[in-house]
C-alpha cells in the first residue's frame, strides 16, 4: 500500500522561505515510473494544483501563481518528494498535499492522481 506523508508546514512571514517534504513508502520512486506533484488547498476554496515532476525528472510543470518563486524535486535515494518555496505570500497560505500516480505523462488535473497524502499547513503572515 502507498503512503505519503508531508512535513515541513508552519507559519512563515512575507518573503519567508520555506521547503515542504513528502515521504513516500510502498512505491519505490528510482523503480516504478511515476507522476509525483503538490497541491494546495486555500480556506474556503477548492484545491488547486501547485506543480508536478515527471518520472524522468526532465518535464516539470508549475501554476503560474507560484512559477518562478517555487521549485518542485525528488530525491530518489530517499524516496522523497520536495517543495521549495522562496518569497512566499500570504495568498500562499493553505494546506498543501503531495500526490503520486503511475503514469509517464504530466498532469495539473486533481483527478489523475491516486494516491495522496494528509497535508501539512503553511500560514503565511504579512
Amino acid at each position: 500500500q502507498v503512503h505519503l506523508v508531508e512535513s515541513g508546514g508552519g507559519l512563515v512571514r512575507t518573503g519567508d522561505s520555506l521547503v515542504l517534504s513528502c515521504a513516500v513508502s510502498g512505491l519505490t520512486f528510482s523503480q516504478t515510473i511515476h507522476l509525483s506533484a503538490w497541491f494546495r488547498q486555500a480556506p474556503g476554496k477548492e484545491r488547486e494544483f501547485v506543480a508536478a515532476i515527471n518520472w524522468y525528472k526532465d518535464r516539470t510543470r508549475y501554476s503560474e501563481t507560484v512559477k518562478d518563486r517555487f521549485t518542485i524535486s525528488r530525491d530518489d535515494s530517499a524516496n522523497t518528494l520536495q517543495l521549495q518555496m522562496v518569497g512566499v505570500r500570504p495568498e500562499d497560505t493553505a494546506v498543501y498535499y503531495c500526490a503520486v500516480t503511475p503514469s509517464s505523462q504530466i498532469y495539473d488535473t486533481e483527478g489523475k492522481y491516486r494516491y495522496w497524502g494528509q497535508g501539512t499547513q503553511v500560514a503565511v503572515s504579512s
